[in-house]
């Protein structure tokens, strides 16, 4: 039976866009789960949205909309952010599904009977934001001591939790367990400010809250939100359900959090969870946060300086491999980090565009060039052991940077043997071996021997990125889905096909790269594209398929008689369409290129024969097809000249 590995990040609060800095604990969770499949783990990865609670309650309300009105459309940008960057998760649980509200209840009613929760009054101060209460004593400067922001005092009848009563024991574990909170300055501050100062019970219920979930045992109450949000862990794996996954996943190994939240998981948290007689999760993470201009990033800072926070747009201009690449290796983890899109695009250049993709197009064309096919391995001999030493013990330093976390030393671990490759090239002068027919066999060698890092490390970034190593093992033709058990140095077969690639990561123009940022974003928009990137503007390219594959794809030109906007989407337009004498009910993400005006008569490309789904509850019967401007926008394909409804495109 597999190991299990139970990851999670933190739930994130829908009340705003979302920007580069919720990205970050999530592609860090997504590279660990990743690692631990291809360790041959049972994992289960977990995310999701924290929907209830006053905030959403009062921006909903200044929109004059439902707090599910405001909240779905955001929760459906952040699914597709996950989308984008290639984020893996087994279950994204939200806090309004009926199963976790019902779990919720269950866990209050059994905290109730227990006698750990108890009916009081409570008077103190509220930080909205934080959805957080303070004491006099805890405030700074009269405010908020975690976001600097005001505060009510405020007085209710609410229903509390025994928190005091769980400290000795929360003291025990700490000292018994020294892994279960890092990084250890975490562990400073929770034992010395909270557990040693003695904690104070917990407010758990509110009465003047409505959006969010109702007490079993006294409706007019609704949960707290940290309580709703702490326990969506356990709800998730079906909490309190006989058919669960709770007893196969539960204890969680990881709580992935940011530094600000720490408090909630590492002392509230684990005290319910021994009030209701549960296992404590084996660890929790408190990482540092991703700082522009020395700031944490908010929306209300993101235009403070010239820089791309916007997580759709990296994507488009660089790829989900050089996002996904700048957040893992540049952020020094446990610590805050400072992004800029200099560093982001020095980084790019160095690592993915000068060593990795450098060393793959290399060494792909000069095995075409001089062989066609893989040649046979040959001797080793000069620095071939070194090399071949490196690469192989390359696994034993990610898996234990991994084990501790850090997954900016396993990505240095693999960017040494791609160095050190590099270096071999100059040593062995591939282009001078090239010219004697005396040399071929040891030219043949060293080509193999390169050959083998390139295949070697893409394996080992497979967790990290999530496109460039697909297509480098394809260009050795290897096995795209091959895993860890795999990395021993000679796997390569004589013979083999190779193809030579374009290159992977374009090299940037970085000085013309930030004129262009800067002036674009001052001016509230974003700059045109840069060079292809491996998710398909230039070297990812698709399969070839036949004639029949071909065929099996049907394409009908149709005629746009309604459309409406989806009202549970920002992205999305419902099109009527008439294609010959049926009539079609079609959804696209068009609607911020085309308003449903412009849409009514015109002539559109459909897809007839996709699988209808439903999106936003709305279904759809097709696919219009539209082209890339290449300049951030869309624009229909349309017949050249008028043709009838339901005319085949061939």
């Amino acid at each position: 039976m597999a190991k299990k590995y139970y990851i999670t990040t933190p739930i994130y609060y829908p009340s705003g866009n979302w920007h580069i800095g919720h990205c970050y604990t999530t592609v860090i969770c997504d590279a660990l789960a990743r690692f631990h499949k291809l360790m041959g783990e049972d994992v289960f990865f977990l995310t999701g949205t924290d929907e209830h609670g006053q905030k959403v309650e009062k921006e909903a309300a200044k929109r004059g909309i439902t707090p599910r009105e405001f909240i779905d459309p955001l929760v459906a940008e952040l699914k597709d952010m996950w989308r984008l960057l290639d984020v893996e998760y087994d279950r994204f649980i939200r806090t309004t599904d009926d199963d976790h509200v019902k779990a919720v209840q269950y866990i209050y009613q059994k905290l109730y009977e227990s006698g750990d929760i108890y009916k009081a009054e409570y008077e103190g101060y509220y930080c909205t934001p934080c959805e957080s209460f303070w004491t006099e004593a805890q405030l700074v400067g009269g405010k908020c001591p975690d976001c600097g922001r005001d505060v009510t005092l405020q007085k209710e009848e609410s229903y509390f939790f025994r928190l005091s009563k769980y400290a000795p024991a929360l003291l025990k574990h700490y000292e018994e367990h020294p892994e279960f909170l890092q990084p250890k300055s975490r562990v400073n501050e929770m034992v010395n400010n909270f557990l040693k100062a003695g904690l104070t019970d917990l407010s758990v219920s509110r009465t003047t809250v409505k959006w969010g979930v109702p007490l079993p045992f006294d409706p007019k109450h609704t949960a707290y939100v940290w309580i709703d949000a702490l326990s969506n862990y356990v709800t998730a794996l079906g909490y309190g359900a006989e058919d669960g996954l709770y007893k196969k996943y539960w204890p969680a190994d990881l709580h992935m959090v940011g530094k600000e939240i720490v408090r909630f998981h590492a002392i509230i948290w684990p005290a319910i969870l021994m009030a209701l007689g549960e296992p404590l999760p084996r660890q929790i993470y408190g990482h540092g946060w991703l700082l522009i201009g020395g700031e944490k990033l908010s929306k209300s800072k993101e235009n403070a300086r010239p820089e791309l926070t916007d997580p759709y747009e990296l994507v488009k201009r660089y790829g989900a491999d050089a996002v996904r690449y700048y957040l893992l290796r540049e952020i020094p983890f446990g610590s805050d980090g400072e992004y800029t899109t200099e560093r982001f695009l020095l980084r790019v250049n160095a690592d993915l565009a000068n060593d990795l993709g450098n060393l793959v197009s290399r060494t792909a064309a000069m095995i075409v060039q001089n062989f066609g096919t893989l040649p046979a391995r040959g001797k080793v001999e000069g620095t071939d052991g070194e090399l071949i030493a490196l690469a192989e013990g390359a696994f034993e330093k990610v898996k234990d940077a991994m084990a501790r976390l850090n997954a900016p030393d396993a990505l240095e671990a693999v960017f040494e043997v791609v160095a050190r490759a590099n270096k071999y090239i100059d040593e062995t002068t591939p282009w001078i071996l090239a010219k004697d027919p005396a040399k071929r066999e040891r030219l043949g060698a060293v080509l193999y021997n390169l050959a083998e890092v390139c295949r070697i490390c893409a394996i080992l970034l497979k967790p990290f990125l999530t496109k460039a190593p697909a297509l480098i093992l394809k260009s050795f033709s290897c096995d795209e889905n091959a895993g860890f058990e795999t990395l021993k140095f000679g796997a390569l077969k004589e013979g083999a096909e190779v193809v030579k690639l374009p290159p992977i990561f374009p090299r940037i123009d970085i000085k013309k790269e930030l004129a262009e940022v800067e002036k674009a974003v001052k001016k509230g928009g974003t700059p045109p594209p840069v060079s292809p990137t491996p998710e398909g503007r230039g070297i990812a390219k698709k399969p070839e398929i036949s004639i029949d594959e071909f065929g099996k794809v049907e394409l009908k030109v149709g005629e746009v008689i309604a459309c409406e906007k989806v009202a549970k989407s920002e992205k999305l337009l419902h099109e009527t369409v008439k294609i010959g004498g049926e009539v079609r009910s079609v959804v696209s993400g068009i609607a911020k290129f085309y308003t449903p005006e412009e849409m009514v008569g015109k002539k559109v490309v459909v897809v007839t024969n996709l699988k209808p789904v439903k999106l936003c509850g709305v279904l759809s019967e097709g696919m219009i097809l539209c082209a890339d401007d290449g300049k951030g926008g869309l624009a229909l394909v349309s017949p050249e000249k008028a043709v009838e409804s339901g005319a085949t495109v061939r």
